[in-house]
């Protein structure tokens, strides 16, 4: 079951995740953005994400 805590200020379009929540919401308690040297955004990637198995 996800967690009911919307983190705020974060919008999450990967509805695969398992912290994804209607609305493009995140219900994750923090998020990890990597790698460390990227210097654009092609070149981050979400480190929280976890696949939603439950579908």
């Amino acid at each position: 079951m996800h967690d009911e805590n919307i983190t705020q200020g974060v919008k999450c379009v990967v509805n695969t995740c398992h912290y994804y929540k209607n609305g493009d919401l995140c219900t994750a308690g923090k998020i990890e953005i990597q790698p460390r040297n990227a210097s654009s955004s092609e070149e981050t990637d979400c480190g929280t994400f976890k696949p939603n198995n439950m579908k």
